[in-house]
């Protein structure tokens, strides 16, 4: 009963973040306080990562912009990492796992459609199914011993 509360809380939070405006999740000020030395400035200014129709880097955003942008984007995949996680605790084969994460991520980029100042991006939706392939990765890398490439059963740990 346990998963269902943990996934349950995880799609709530997700549902929750999906539907505050770019303003009321902003990080900026936080940011400007907490790296007010600008560390990493030199490297992350080095970045230009190729997002919707523009390039988002600390030259076109400023450096507070940037690592904002980093965390969120970050954050999307961890989450969905995480989700994937929690979904195959109910024992489902790890491509519908994925299945069901990428319609998680189509739907929460859907959602986000109806929120001002938030636009629904299939990259997004892509990160976020990333984020659950890498889940699903670790889950069997970490939990299970491995992978059996010759089937798509978990190797049997070893005691």
């Amino acid at each position: 009963m346990k998963k269902f509360y943990f996934l349950g809380a995880l799609l709530l939070t997700l549902l929750v973040f999906s539907s505050m405006t770019a303003e009321q999740q902003s990080l900026q000020h936080f940011l400007q306080t907490a790296l007010s030395t600008k560390p990493f400035e030199a490297q992350l200014s080095q970045l230009a990562i190729p997002y919707w129709d523009t390039v988002v880097s600390v030259e076109e955003r400023g450096y507070f912009a940037f690592v904002e942008f980093l965390i969120r984007k970050g954050a999307h995949f961890l989450m969905f990492a995480t989700i994937a996680v929690a979904l195959l605790q109910f024992r489902l084969h790890p491509v519908v796992v994925l299945l069901i994460a990428f319609g998680i991520a189509l739907g929460d980029e859907f959602r986000q459609s109806f929120t001002p100042g938030r636009t629904m991006t299939l990259q997004d939706v892509w990160l976020d199914t990333a984020g659950a392939f890498f889940g699903i990765v670790i889950y069997y890398f970490e939990k299970k011993g491995g992978w059996d490439i010759t089937s798509v059963q978990p190797k049997k740990k070893r005691n």
